[in-house]
C-alpha cells in the first residue's frame, strides 16, 4: 500500500462468516480468557460468566468490566449475578471503551492477526483467533498504566474544547 492511501479490497472480496468473541483479561497477570460464539446475546454472555467461573479460583472476587449493551443487563444475567456474588460488574461510561483493558487485547488482535487476514471459512476465523489467544497466553504481561490521572484529564479537557470549537464552526 501507499502511504496515505486508504486499504481497499478486491472485487473477489467475500466474507466467509463472523463470530462474536467474548474475551476478559486477568489485570494480574495479563492472560486471556475467550470464547467465540455465533450470536452476541445474554445466553451466549452468561456461558462466557460461568466459564470464567470456572476458570477462576474459589474464593477469588471477579470484577468484570463491560460496556452498556443490553446483553450484559439483561434480566437473566443479573439474576445469575445475584446468585454469583463474587462476580462485581462495572460498565463504563459511553465512549469511554479505553477504560477497559480488553479493548487493548482486541486492537492487537485485530492488527495483529484479523486485518488483512484469510479465512476460508467460520471455523479458520475461530481457529486464528484461538491460537492467537493461545499465543498471547504463552507469554502474558499486565498491562500497566503509565499515564496519571491528571495527564488523561488534560487531553480529555483539550480534546472536549477542540470538539466545542469544531461544533460551533
Amino acid at each position: 500500500m501507499k502511504k496515505s492511501r486508504g486499504q481497499t479490497m478486491t472485487h473477489d472480496y467475500k466474507r466467509n462468516g463472523t463470530t462474536t468473541l467474548f474475551a476478559a483479561l486477568n489485570t494480574a497477570n495479563g492472560e486471556v480468557y475467550g470464547l467465540c460464539q455465533q450470536k452476541h446475546r445474554h445466553r451466549e454472555w452468561l456461558k462466557f460468566l460461568r466459564m470464567i467461573d470456572k476458570a477462576v479460583a474459589a474464593g477469588k472476587e471477579i470484577h468484570v468490566i463491560c460496556d452498556n449493551y443490553a446483553t450484559h443487563k439483561h434480566p437473566n444475567v443479573e439474576r445469575w449475578l445475584e446468585q454469583n456474588k463474587r462476580f462485581h460488574i462495572h460498565f463504563t461510561p459511553t465512549s469511554a471503551s479505553w477504560l477497559n483493558m480488553i479493548e487493548r487485547f482486541f486492537r492487537d488482535l485485530t492488527q495483529n492477526r484479523l486485518r488483512r487476514g484469510i479465512f476460508l471459512d467460520l471455523e479458520q476465523l475461530i481457529m486464528g483467533i484461538g491460537d492467537y489467544i493461545d499465543k498471547h497466553n504463552l507469554n502474558p504481561k499486565p498491562f500497566i498504566w503509565t499515564a496519571n490521572a491528571s495527564g488523561i484529564l488534560k487531553k480529555v479537557t483539550r480534546a472536549r474544547a477542540t470538539l466545542d470549537k469544531r461544533r460551533s464552526a
